[in-house]
């Protein structure tokens, strides 16, 4: 799917709801094809983005795991190990 989306669930702190809005939004841009919707579609957009974040936010609010959450820093610092020897030169 799309790879500016990432995972939000089992996180400490949690998802922000500003985090939850922008993966909603990442989510709908990808499915629409674009970036930017017409003045046209600019409601029909709008109204599947807050769609998609009130499900995002329902199912985040409803998973339970027994593992420990991970450590957003840890995570990151992971992320970005990755990216290096990835794109290393």
């Amino acid at each position: 799917m799309c790879r500016s989306i990432h995972q939000l669930h089992n996180f400490e702190p949690p998802a922000t709801p500003d985090e939850v809005h922008a993966a909603a939004l990442q989510y709908v841009r990808k499915i629409a094809g674009t970036t930017r919707p017409s003045q046209a579609n600019q409601a029909a957009f709008d109204q599947a983005v807050e769609a998609v974040r009130a499900a995002t936010a329902e199912l985040l609010a409803s998973l339970v795991t027994t593992a420990p959450p991970r450590d957003r820093e840890v995570e990151a610092a992971k992320a970005r190990a990755r990216a290096e020897k990835r794109y290393a030169s």
